[in-house]
């Protein structure tokens, strides 16, 4: 997968839209980096509900510490297959920035 940069407008709160992940991965392994430019609290989520069909409304889990409640950059990595990951900020006075790189599993 290639890198997907997500930034968020300044004193954005709510959810960005959800990257779209390759569950399908023979090695599922996405690293993931959140820099918080001032102040703010933040979880990044993950589903296992499908994205693309307008029928479902998916439902979001906060990722496991770095991740969840955090309040300052975190970087970490993420194992469990899901269809898409997402920031979701509760907080902020400032910008963030979310980026995610899946592991192809090829050589």
């Amino acid at each position: 997968m290639r890198r997907v940069v997500v930034t968020t407008s300044a004193n954005f709160t709510g959810s960005t839209a959800p990257v779209p992940m390759d569950h399908r991965a023979q090695f599922f392994n996405v690293g993931i980096e959140v820099l918080v430019s001032a102040t703010g609290t933040y979880n990044v989520q993950y589903t296992l509900d499908d994205i693309y069909n307008p029928a479902i409304v998916p439902t979001w889990f906060n990722m496991p510490a770095p991740f969840t409640g955090a309040t300052a950059s975190a970087a970490g990595n993420f194992t469990i297959p899901c269809s898409a990951i997402r920031l979701n900020v509760t907080a902020n006075t400032g910008i963030m920035t979310m980026t995610l790189i899946q592991s192809s599993g090829q050589g």
